[in-house]
């Protein structure tokens, strides 16, 4: 009886000792999932996303971060402000429309620091100033603000937007401005539509906003809903994009067959090759730093051309990160 009492005593001892051991090891905790929809299919304009996902930098943040392309242009900034996905890819001037125009959507982040966009012609094309532009006719794709941007290049040499013919040539801008159906285009990329001419054999000249009095600009940034949004779980995420950043920027060679690697039918080829080495200076080392005077200039800018109906207030749609 004492025998069966003491070994009793024992296994409960040790099953005491299991448990207690058991206890202590870490276990290892469930990913927090984020989902981020692109403005666009995956590009080079993406790179830090990319190469985050890739290294494993969001895993090391503990997130799961889920990557989606929109099957229309315009769902990110809906789909956000209606809580359906966490972030998204977006443009600094779109945001501001659309805060402007009531919708629950703030600044996150910001992936590509610069402007992208400017007007580009042929460098055989007559037109060696924006002063002969009047009277020409420019291709875009997609309409925003390219009023408020044309009044203000051409304002030194005394016309308009007025004073030239706009043509809606959709995607085909290169080819549109190739064939001579267009003088110039806007909504070209600097690191897609420059090389994609010389990969045709034509040479492009771009007049580039910034050095002709358009203010600078984030060309792409992320966005959050402003009243439901993790900021914790932001912060991480930036962190992973810096990291992201700093190894293509370490590293453009490897880093470049990482990112072709990552879907190589889609994104093999000599365009996005060239666009990636091109795009590298573009991206922001600082992804989460904010800066509401500039964000504010170029909210200014935007009313002042009547491209705003009241002043907007920059400190109400970026978030305190």
């Amino acid at each position: 009886m004492k025998k069966t009492v003491k070994h009793c005593f024992l296994f409960a001892l040790s099953l005491v000792f299991a448990l207690n051991v058991q206890a202590s090891e870490p276990t290892e905790k469930k990913p927090e999932e984020l989902t981020l929809m692109l403005e666009w299919f995956v590009n080079p304009d993406h790179g830090p996303i990319i190469i985050a996902q890739q290294n494993g930098y969001f895993k090391d943040q503990g997130l799961e971060v889920k990557i989606q392309e929109p099957a229309d242009p315009n769902l990110p900034p809906k789909l956000v402000a209606a809580g359906d996905v966490d972030l998204a890819v977006y443009y600094q001037p779109s945001l501001i429309h659309g805060v402007a125009n009531g919708l629950p959507l703030a600044w996150a982040g910001t992936l590509v620091a610069t402007p992208l966009d400017g007007l580009l012609v042929l460098d055989e094309s007559p037109v060696k100033s924006l002063k002969d532009m009047k009277g020409k006719t420019i291709g875009l794709n997609i309409g925003g603000i390219e009023n408020a941007i044309l009044d203000t290049l051409f304002e030194p040499y005394g016309f308009t937007s007025k004073d030239v013919k706009l043509v809606n040539v959709g995607w085909n801008l290169s080819s549109s401005l190739m064939s001579g159906r267009v003088d110039a285009i806007m909504g070209a990329y600097r690191n897609f539509e420059l090389n994609q001419l010389a990969i045709e054999g034509e040479k492009g000249r771009m007049f580039y906003y910034e050095e002709n009095n358009i203010p600078p600009y984030d060309e792409l940034i992320f966005i959050a809903n402003s009243k439901k949004h993790n900021k914790d779980a932001i912060r991480r995420f930036l962190r992973a994009i810096e990291l992201g950043t700093q190894y293509i920027v370490n590293n453009p060679d490897k880093s470049w067959e990482i990112f072709r690697d990552y879907s190589p039918e889609k994104l093999n080829n000599e365009l996005n090759r060239r666009a990636w080495f091109d795009t590298i200076s573009r991206f922001d080392l600082r992804p989460a730093a904010k800066d509401v005077g500039r964000y504010q200039v170029f909210a200014d800018f935007l009313q002042s051309k009547g491209e705003l109906k009241d002043k907007v207030d920059a400190r109400t749609f970026m978030l305190e990160l």
